[in-house]
């Protein structure tokens, strides 16, 4: 009997029921029809305390995570990640990147990473892991200007190339300018077919 795939949503807005989680919530909809067990983590929810720095997380060599020295809702946070079969990770757009919470987020995820001291650059410890990603970000302006979410693409992938994942599709919805946004019919059904993607 196969085990169910559990899809794990981190939803990095500060506006529940705003069109990036909407538009996660279709995703993990999509994939709960698909046979999945799903998730939805709201970091606005939880205590991050902001990265220091240290590099203690990073020392020990091994394909293990490090663990960080401060106590917060991280650590649990990464466990739950790390059980995921696939995640899918929003952001709207924020002064042409990711919002504050979701950067403090990443920067906690170094322990991803090793890299003591000493040495010039970071080695992923979880190469080819084969954990699947979806990506989603929303922004105001019109998709022709496409540079808006330039920056938080970028950055929505590093987090996922630090957690070892490879991504199935992006869903970028673009001229959210109403309170009230609803997710598009085009968006639906590309959040339809990622879902299924991630249930696989």
């Amino acid at each position: 009997m196969n085990k169910k795939k559990k899809v794990l949503g981190i939803v990095g807005s500060y506006r529940k029921d705003g069109v990036v989680d909407k538009a996660v919530s279709e995703i993990l909809h999509a994939a709960s029809r698909h046979g999945a067990d799903v998730e939805k983590i709201y970091l606005v929810d939880k205590h991050i305390r902001f990265c220091t720095n240290c590099r203690e997380c990073t020392q020990t060599p091994g394909e293990q995570r490090g663990k960080c020295v401060l106590d917060d809702d991280m650590e649990g946070m990464l466990q739950t990640i790390e059980s995921a079969h696939s995640i899918v990770i929003g952001a709207p757009v924020n002064f042409n990147n990711v919002t504050a919470i979701m950067r403090t987020f990443m920067e906690r995820c170094v322990g991803f990473v090793y890299w003591p001291w000493g040495i010039k650059k970071p080695r992923i410890r979880t190469p080819g892991m084969g954990r699947k990603v979806a990506l989603v970000s929303a922004c105001s302006a019109p998709a022709r200007m496409g540079r808006t979410f330039k920056g938080t693409m970028d950055a929505l992938k590093y987090v996922a190339n630090i957690l070892g994942a490879h991504s199935v599709g992006e869903l970028c919805i673009d001229q959210v300018n109403d309170a009230e946004m609803v997710i598009p019919p085009k968006a639906r059904s590309k959040a339809a077919r990622l879902g299924r993607k991630l249930a696989r």
